[in-house]
C-alpha cells in the first residue's frame, strides 16, 4: 500500500508517497480501507522529530482517517460489517491506504456526510469535546476563551460551547479568520497580532474574565491569559505553539485567582480512555452532525490535497494559512 512517509526529520519536502506493507488486523481490530485523513500540527512536529509516536504506534504520519471497513481481526464482537463507513482518532497510520484500528475505537460516520467531511472530524472535534467536558467541565453560560479559534479545535470548540449553552470568545491572526470564527458562532473574536486580547476579552465580559482558557499556545500568553481569566477559573494548556518555558511569577498570579491549570495530550491516552471519549462523543454530538438535527454542527475543511501533494499541505499550515482542516485524500 502507499502511505506518507519520511526518512529522515526535516522539512516538508523530506516528505513523498512510499510503499510499504499493508497491515492485518490483530485481535480486536478492524482493517479499514483509508479515504480521507487530515493534516494536525503532531504530523508536522512527528515530521521535525519532535514529537515519536507513542509505544506499539504505527510510524505513519495521520492521527484520523475515515474509510470503509476492510477486514475484521479475530475476537471482534459483530459490531461492525465489511463495508460499513467508518471515522477514526489514531496514535498514527491514517495517511495510507490501510490502517489497523481497535473496534472500540471506531465512530460511525453521519448520514449524509462525506469521507472527505468525515476526515475532519475526529482529532479537532473528539480533542475539543474532551477539553471541554472531561478536563474544563464546561457549565451552561460559561465564558470560554479559544485560542486558535480558526483552527480544526478552535472551530470545533467554537460550535460545541455553543452546544453547551455557553459562550466562546476567540483570538485569531486576521480578519478573515475572525469572521470564519463568527460565522462558527464565536460571541466575540480578537486579533492578537494587532490588540490586547486579554483587555478585549476583560471589556467584553464587563470586567468578570473568562470562566476557562482553551490553550494551544503556551508561554507567551501565560500574563495576559492569567489577566483575563476569572477567579476560580480554569486554564486549559493543550499544546505550546510558543514553548513552555515561563519566565515570571506565574504561581503567585495564578493563587491570586484560586485558579487551576489543566493539562492534556490527547493522542498518549490510553486505548481505554479514548474509548470512553469516544462513546460520550458518539452518543451525545454525532447525532448533531445529521442534517435534521438542531443545533447542527458542521465540521469545516479548509482544502483538500491528494496524498502525494502531502509536502504542500504541511507548508499550508505551517504558514497558519488554513482556515478549518486540510484533508489529505488518499487514493484507491
Amino acid at each position: 500500500m502507499f502511505a506518507a512517509y519520511f526518512d529522515c526529520p526535516g522539512g516538508p519536502e523530506n516528505l513523498y508517497m512510499k510503499e510499504v506493507m499493508k497491515p492485518n488486523p490483530g485481535e480486536g481490530e478492524v482493517l479499514v480501507k483509508v479515504s480521507a485523513s487530515a493534516l494536525n500540527r503532531a504530523d508536522l512536529l512527528q515530521r521535525r522529530g519532535k514529537y515519536p509516536p507513542p509505544k506499539g504506534a504505527s510510524d505513519i504520519l495521520g492521527l484520523e482517517a475515515a474509510g470503509s471497513v476492510a477486514g475484521l481481526g479475530r475476537g471482534c464482537s459483530g459490531r461492525w460489517r465489511i463495508g460499513d463507513a467508518v471515522m477514526a482518532l489514531l496514535p498514527g497510520g491514517g495517511q495510507a491506504q490501510f490502517v489497523t484500528v481497535p473496534e472500540g475505537l471506531l465512530m460511525p460516520i453521519p448520514k449524509d456526510m462525506t469521507f472527505i467531511q468525515a476526515a475532519a472530524i475526529p482529532e479537532a472535534w473528539l480533542t475539543a469535546f474532551q477539553l471541554l467536558h472531561f478536563v474544563g467541565k464546561v457549565q451552561e453560560g460559561e465564558r470560554v476563551l479559544i485560542h486558535a479559534g480558526a483552527s480544526g479545535v478552535g472551530m470545533a470548540a467554537i460550535q460545541l460551547v455553543r452546544l453547551a449553552k455557553a459562550i466562546p470568545i476567540v483570538t485569531a491572526g486576521t480578519q478573515e479568520k475572525l469572521e470564519a470564527t463568527a460565522n462558527a458562532g464565536a460571541a466575540a473574536g480578537f486579533n492578537y497580532k494587532n490588540e490586547d486580547f486579554s483587555e478585549k476579552v476583560l471589556e467584553f465580559t464587563q470586567g468578570s474574565g473568562v470562566d476557562i482558557i482553551l490553550d494551544c499556545v503556551g508561554a507567551s500568553y501565560w500574563e495576559k491569559n492569567l489577566n483575563c481569566l476569572s477567579t476560580d477559573g480554569r486554564w486549559i494548556i493543550y499544546g505550546l505553539l510558543s514553548g513552555g518555558e515561563v519566565h515570571g511569577d506565574l504561581l503567585a498570579r495564578l493563587i491570586s485567582k484560586r485558579a487551576s491549570i489543566h493539562t492534556s495530550l490527547l493522542r498518549s491516552r490510553d486505548k481505554e480512555a479514548s474509548s470512553g471519549y469516544q462513546q460520550s462523543f458518539t452518543e451525545e454530538v454525532l447525532p448533531h452532525f445529521s442534517g435534521e438535527a438542531s443545533p447542527r454542527l458542521q465540521p469545516l475543511v479548509d482544502s483538500v490535497y491528494p496524498l502525494h501533494a502531502i509536502a504542500e499541505a504541511h507548508r499550508v499550515m505551517e504558514e497558519n494559512r488554513n482556515i478549518g482542516k486540510i484533508v489529505i485524500e488518499i487514493p484507491v
